[in-house]
């Protein structure tokens, strides 16, 4: 679990794919000497476990459903991610719940602002457009593991807003137009859909549409 506060920013040293495991090396000292093997590292809102150590460089690896979420397959040596340790049971929760499941890519289609503060606008990639279902206006949305508040979203495309820390701490503040980024939508959506359609399911209500209707909110209780 994480909250989408980025920790620092490190670089990839090495792109490996051998059969069905692909492995990052990435380098980042300030992070990487504290981590051991087997612990879960946000790579740009992507959990991955560590696998290797070797002072100021770690690696981890994934399998074919994670590459193909993510933008990974298009990391190069030197390419920078965001990196975020999991979360401590005892800690605040300053971003959201994170779970470093990513759901699929956007492409920036516009940054725009004044010199301190800017917004940006993401378009789901083709395969990724089922995902905006959960993605909502003054909801919460993880980007490359940032936990941003949604300005507007419609059934395409949604933007946020960046404040200068965040343009400062993470890798967003350098992306251009046509990059693209992983994307994780709020893991309480996904949960009140599938609840309220499997309670929506029985034998008298049935649901042929997979859409919630007015008589069904009712016999739930909703008025």
């Amino acid at each position: 679990m994480f909250t989408g506060l980025v920790e620092a920013i490190g670089t990839v040293r090495e792109v490996r794919e051998t059969g069905e495991v692909f492995r990052l090396s990435v380098e980042c000292s300030r992070i990487a000497p504290e981590l051991i093997l087997g612990q879960s590292v946000a790579v740009s809102g992507a959990c991955l476990s560590v696998v290797a150590l070797r002072g100021g460089v770690f690696d981890v690896e994934m399998m074919p459903e994670t590459v193909a979420r993510t933008r990974f397959p298009s990391l190069t040596r030197g390419s920078l991610v965001n990196l975020e340790r999991a979360m401590k049971l005892d800690g605040r929760l300053d971003g959201h719940l994170v779970l470093g499941h990513v759901d699929g890519t956007a492409t920036l289609e516009k940054l725009w602002g004044s010199a301190r503060t800017k917004e940006a606008r993401f378009r789901a990639s083709r395969g990724s457009k089922d995902m905006m279902r959960y993605i909502v206006t003054k909801g919460s949305v993880a980007v490359d593991g940032v936990s941003l508040t949604v300005i507007d979203a419609g059934s395409e495309s949604f933007s946020v807003g960046l404040i200068p820390t965040t343009l400062e701490g993470c890798t967003l503040g350098r992306l251009k137009p046509g990059e693209v980024v992983n994307v994780e939508t709020d893991i309480v959506g996904k949960y009140v859909e599938r609840l309220l359609g499997s309670a929506g399911s029985g034998p008298k209500s049935p649901r042929s549409s997979g859409k919630l209707t007015l008589e069904e909110m009712c016999e739930l209780g909703y008025r």
